[in-house]
């Protein structure tokens, strides 16, 4: 069985919303166990116990919260070369749109690069609109069905990787799924 972490922080409560339909959708591929923790009581055995990690933040002026960052800082630190060549992926909520999730998600995934993650970004679009190459974004809480599912398919498209990547399973791999993929327009 391989294993994928959902570690977020949240403010408001919208990035946790965020982190419920990312393992929601991890937890649809076979053989992955899913572990959820809010940073405030993750431990740096979290991330070493894990095979894959889906980070989540609200977005701070542009970036990550100062929470997220500490814990990278301080927990993990110590844990340098331990996490080399796990995979990765991330998802931010904003007050609005425009108000900088991506470059939040690219602030996560510059931490997680920094440590050995292999990070990703998603091709597909969920909705005509609405895709996450960067990581699933929201403007406040995920309550529209695309919000939703662009968590889903983040948590989805981590566990496929795990599975193919540390598991050796080529039939989780997305280009030889029978599901449906949607492209821009």
């Amino acid at each position: 069985m391989n294993k994928v972490l959902v570690l977020y922080d949240s403010a408001t409560g919208n990035t946790a919303r965020m982190a419920q339909f990312v393992a929601e959708g991890a937890a649809g591929v076979d053989g992955i166990e899913v572990r959820v923790r809010n940073v405030d009581e993750a431990t740096a055995q979290d991330v070493v116990w894990c095979d894959g990690v889906a980070l989540g933040s609200p977005t701070n002026m542009g970036v990550m919260s100062w929470k997220m960052k500490r814990f990278w800082d301080e927990t993990m630190g110590p844990q340098w070369m331990k996490v080399d060549g796990k995979i990765a992926c991330a998802f931010s909520s904003a007050g609005g749109w425009g108000g900088g999730a991506e470059m939040a998600c690219l602030s996560l995934l510059t931490v997680l690069m920094n440590f050995g993650f292999l990070v990703f970004g998603v091709t597909d679009y969920v909705g005509k609109l609405t895709t996450l190459h960067y990581g699933a974004v929201t403007a406040r809480q995920p309550r529209d069905a695309e919000s939703q599912e662009a968590c889903r398919k983040l948590g989805k498209r981590l566990a496929e990787w795990v599975a193919v990547c540390v598991g050796g399973r080529q039939d989780q791999h997305p280009l030889v799924k029978p599901d449906v993929r949607l492209g821009p327009g």
